[in-house]
């Protein structure tokens, strides 16, 4: 495997996720600005994400979250970059994995620029309103999901796979 062209992935989405938060944070300067974009469903409304995922653990001890975010972060990188990395590793498994290494290290980015995740994208239909996001979020749950997949195949293809 030649590694460089696949390093590209993860510095592309980390690359991509910073430059549209360094864009977004000139365009909107304080929490909860926004500028509709598809009214009544689709706005940039800039939000601060100081817990993990849809806001939990944002009232935790600043100590406690940093030392979680941390040490999840540490782990994230060891395991996602090791398989990342390994020779056997599958393209659309190795696809799956830099989008999640590039989300982690664009949100963790984050938090060590500036304490906080950026968030800025804005969904609502009706009553129902979804959570700010960022790029990074949505390449972490784009790789999930295909990690998922190609889990879910890899161990259909071994059932289906005549004993030797």
């Amino acid at each position: 495997m030649r590694r460089l062209p696949w390093l590209l992935l993860p510095f592309g989405v980390l690359a991509a996720d910073y430059t549209s938060k360094v864009w977004i944070l000139k365009l909107l300067h304080f929490q909860g600005d926004s500028k509709p974009v598809i009214e009544g469903f689709f706005s940039l409304t800039l939000g601060f994400n100081k817990g993990a995922i849809f806001g939990t653990l944002h009232s935790a001890p600043e100590w406690l979250r940093i030392s979680l975010f941390l040490l999840a972060g540490i782990a994230a990188l060891i395991y996602f970059g090791r398989l990342f990395l390994a020779e056997e590793t599958p393209k659309l498994e190795r696809v799956a994995l830099g989008l999640i290494l590039g989300g982690a290290c664009g949100n963790g980015l984050d938090r060590i620029l500036h304490g906080y995740v950026v968030d800025f994208f804005d969904f609502a239909f009706g009553e129902w309103h979804y959570w700010y996001f960022n790029i990074a979020d949505s390449c972490i749950v784009v790789g999930a999901i295909l990690f998922g997949i190609t889990l879910l195949t890899a161990k259909k293809a071994r059932e289906i796979a005549p004993a030797e």
